[in-house]
């Protein structure tokens, strides 16, 4: 993924601090992502929801709402409407620069404020709320004590998340207006509503409210177990995947081309954090999976490692070559399967190595063959397993040719 610090100006004329995440490869579709109450672009599910999407070659732009993270004005002379009209010039800004916003997602009142301005955009074809509230007034129960002096004096300073935040009564006063139910049913996109059951600042009654007044098609999926922010790295993976997954089956991503010398088209890796080993992996731009390391290696054991990537294709290499020699030669294989299983041996260990004291990877296979087949059908299918393209790479030379890609001028 490739983030560019952009700029463009918010409602009030203040300029809004962004982040415009690009894929490594071409851009198929684009996206933006509206954070949470006195939040900001950068927290850690916004990172990884935008890096996820990016990966599958859109381009996702999160941005800061006025007087919040790196943007200027004050935050004490925002409110929701006003967080709505910064969102409609994020999707102006993106507009101009040729990349019409075909997904909103918004986070918590983020979440309502892509609600609300969703109707207004007519690129969109998708819609994602992450713990959002039904009604606007229910980030009011945030202030706790100080809602009779906001109410009393016009204003008062409310500590939120370990910051301080002044607060005025137009803002309680805009968000006790502001109403989700005209806009929910005109949506005119799929929506996607994500809550945690156990979410103590939004309540799960909420998901239920904005799910039930939305029009097909809709969805609905629980993060059992997550906290409202999404703190843990698992919860804030699973949102991440079940949105890049849901999201392909509604817009309309610009199909990845084949050249001669990848007809299968490319597989394209980029890594989630610099900071672990994560990585996001396209294939094609059609399928979408992520390798990891165990725990033990550093990494976080969200996804399968790397040699058990390649044991999973000298698997299905071999289960589809049996299968494809069974139809061919009309042999009654009803099922068939393989275990891989992978390790490390010094050569005078393994009888069918040269001699030597450097270690060689050995792949052991275990396949099963169900039907009502002979002995000699049994070890005419064993026997073909050993001619599946994969098990002849593994086996033979391969050729890897490696470039380093120019460095590109950044906008």
């Amino acid at each position: 993924m490739k983030s560019q610090k952009v700029t463009f100006a918010g409602h009030s004329g203040d300029m809004l601090a962004a982040r415009l995440d690009l894929p490594s490869g071409p851009v198929r579709a684009a996206a933006i992502l509206a954070h949470c109450f006195t939040c900001s672009k950068d927290i850690a599910a916004a990172r990884r929801i935008s890096g996820r999407l990016a990966a599958l070659g859109i381009a996702v732009l999160r941005f800061d709402f006025t007087g919040l993270g790196h943007s200027g004005g004050e935050f004490a002379n925002t409110h929701f409407t006003s967080n709505v009209a910064d969102l409609m010039l994020a999707a102006a800004f993106m507009e101009a620069r040729g990349l019409p916003a075909q997904l909103l997602i918004g986070h918590s009142l983020g979440g309502a404020a892509v609600l609300k301005a969703a109707p207004d955009l007519p690129a969109l074809r998708a819609v994602v709320s992450i713990g959002a509230p039904f009604d606007p007034g229910h980030v009011a129960h945030n202030f706790g004590g100080k809602l009779d002096e906001i109410r009393a004096h016009g204003r008062a300073t409310v500590d939120l998340a370990g910051r301080s935040f002044e607060v005025r009564k137009e803002f309680l006063d805009d968000i006790s207006a502001a109403s989700l139910e005209q806009a929910l049913p005109r949506l005119n996109a799929a929506l996607l509503v994500l809550h945690a059951p156990r979410d103590a600042t939004v309540g799960i009654d909420n998901a239920g409210r904005i799910f039930g007044a939305a029009k097909h098609p809709k969805s609905f999926v629980s993060l059992d177990g997550a906290d409202h922010l999404l703190t843990r790295e698992e919860d804030a993976e699973y949102a991440a995947e079940v949105i890049a997954s849901w999201s392909r089956r509604f817009l309309d991503l610009a199909p990845e081309q084949a050249t001669p010398d990848a007809p299968e088209g490319v597989v394209r890796v980029s890594e989630a954090e610099a900071s672990g080993f994560r990585q996001d992996i396209v294939v094609a731009g059609r399928h979408q999976m992520i390798a990891d390391e165990p725990v033990a290696m550093g990494g976080t054991d969200l996804g399968p490692s790397p040699y058990q990537l390649l044991a999973a294709a000298l698997g299905a290499c071999t289960t589809m070559t049996i299968r494809l020699y069974a139809r061919r030669k009309g042999l009654p294989l009803a099922h068939v399967s393989c275990d891989v299983s992978h390790d490390r041996c010094h050569t005078e260990d393994c009888e069918e190595c040269d001699k030597g004291n450097a270690k060689v990877d050995v792949f052991h296979r275990v396949i099963r063959l169900d039907g009502d087949m002979n002995d000699d059908q049994r070890a005419s299918l064993l026997a073909i397993a050993d001619k599946c393209p994969v098990h002849k790479t593994l086996h033979g030379q391969a050729i890897i040719r490696t470039d380093l890609e120019p460095l590109k001028e950044t906008a």
